[in-house]
C-alpha cells in the first residue's frame, strides 16, 4: 500500500500553539519553500524579498534560520542529503515558533533527468516519491547470469519482484489535486537553457531529450547514492514501476524527497501540518545517462559540462512561483484546501 494520510486538526492540537502572556504568537506561513542548499534558495530569496530571518532550533548549523516576507512566504534550506532533509524538516514542523497547520509546502530542487521523459532544464511536478536506496545489492560481478542487475527488493527472490514495504518509506503518493493545480498554473511558462545545455541535449537522437525544456508531470526517485549510467537508470525505471504498481514514471533523481515527506508525515500525525499540502518540483540539471554510444564514466565525472545547473535553478523559480503567487493572492480560497478548479 502506498502511504497517504489525511489528518484532521482538532482543538487539542490548537492548544499546542497557544501563547503565554507577552509571548509573540507563532508565525503562520502561507507557503513554506523547502530547498536543500544555498544556490536553490537564492532566486527565491532575492525575487520574493525573503528578508526576515527567524532562527529555528534544530535546523542545520549551516542554515539555522528560515527566511520570510510580508506576504507570509517562507523558505528553509535543509542541507543536502537524506539525514539533513529529515532532521531539518522535522525540527521545523515541531517548532513552537511556527504554526504550519494551514501552510503549503513546496520542495524545489535540482535533479538528474531521465532523457526519455525530459531534458536539461525540464521541470517536473511529482506524483510519486520512490526510495531507490532501500534495496538489497549484490556486486554486479556476482549476480546470476540471468539477472539484469545486482539490485533487488529486500526479502525478494529476484530483481523483478515487488518487495514487502516493511520500511513504510519506500514509496509515497502526493496529493494529485495539488499536483494538477500546480501543473495547470505553470504548464505554459517559458523555461530557459544555456548555450551549453542546448548544445548538449542535441546529442540525444530522440525526444524529449533533444527538445527545449518544458514543464511536465512525472515521478522522482530518492537515494543518498548519486548514481549515473544507463544500467542503473534503467533499474530506476523498473524500480519505480514495481513500487507504484506500474502507475509511476521515473523521470528525476535526487536524494532528499522521501526523507522530507516522512518528516512531514510524522508531524501530520500530530496535527502539526497537513501532508496533503505538499508539492514536489524538481528541475533537470544533468542527464542520468549518456547519449547512445556516449561515455558512461564521463556522464558522472563531467556532469557539470552539460551546462544546465544555472538554467535548472532559474526554471525552478519560473515553474514554482505561479503556485506560490496563486496561494498568496487567493488565500481565502486556498486556506481551506486545494481549490477544485
Amino acid at each position: 500500500m502506498i502511504n497517504r494520510l489525511c489528518v484532521p486538526i482538532g482543538l487539542a492540537t490548537a492548544a499546542l500553539f497557544s501563547t503565554t502572556a507577552g509571548a509573540a504568537p507563532p508565525l503562520q506561513p502561507k507557503v513554506m519553500l523547502i530547498t536543500m542548499f544555498a544556490p536553490e534558495a537564492q532566486n527565491w530569496i532575492e525575487r520574493l524579498a525573503l528578508k526576515d530571518e527567524i532562527r529555528i532550533p534544530g535546523l542545520s548549523a549551516e542554515y539555522p534560520t528560515i527566511r520570510c516576507n510580508a506576504e507570509r512566504v517562507c523558505l528553509m534550506i535543509t542541507g543536502m542529503g537524506q539525514t539533513n532533509a529529515a532532521a531539518s524538516t522535522l525540527a521545523l514542523a515541531l517548532s513552537p515558533r511556527v504554526d504550519l497547520r494551514k501552510s503549503y509546502f513546496l520542495v524545489a530542487g535540482i535533479a538528474g533527468i531521465n532523457p526519455h521523459h525530459g531534458t536539461l532544464g525540464t521541470t517536473a511536478w511529482a506524483h510519486y516519491l520512490v526510495e531507490f536506496g532501500t534495496q538489497w545489492e549484490l556486486d554486479s560481478r556476482d549476480v546470476p547470469k540471468d539477472w539484469p542487475t545486482g539490485y533487488l527488493g529486500i526479502n525478494t527472490k529476484g530483481p523483478n519482484e515487488k518487495p514487502p514495504l516493511d520500511y513504510k518509506t519506500e514509496v509515497f503518493e502526493l496529493n494529485p489535486a495539488l499536483q494538477a493545480k500546480a501543473f495547470a498554473l505553470s504548464q505554459n511558462v517559458s523555461l530557459t537553457e544555456s548555450e551549453a545545455s542546448a548544445a548538449w541535449r542535441v546529442k540525444y537522437p530522440y525526444a524529449p531529450a533533444n527538445q527545449p525544456p518544458v514543464v511536465t508531470r512525472c515521478d522522482t526517485l530518492a537515494g543518498n547514492t548519486w548514481f549515473s549510467g544507463t544500467r542503473l537508470s534503467e533499474r530506476a525505471e523498473v524500480w519505480t514501476r514495481l513500487l507504484t504498481d506500474n502507475k509511476g514514471v521515473y523521470c528525476t533523481t535526487q536524494q532528499e524527497d522521501n526523507s522530507t515527506y516522512e518528516a512531514l508525515l510524522r508531524a501530520s500525525r500530530e496535527g502539526r501540518v497537513d501532508i496533503n499540502r505538499l508539492a514536489v518540483l524538481r528541475a533537470g540539471s544533468d542527464f542520468d545517462r549518456p547519449e547512445p554510444g556516449g561515455n558512461e564514466v564521463d556522464n558522472l565525472l563531467k556532469y557539470a559540462d552539460q551546462g544546465a545547473f544555472v538554467p535548472a535553478l532559474e526554471n525552478l523559480f519560473r515553474t514554482g512561483n505561479p503556485l506560490v503567487q496563486d496561494i498568496v493572492k487567493h488565500w481565502s480560497t486556498w486556506e481551506h484546501g486545494v481549490p477544485r478548479s
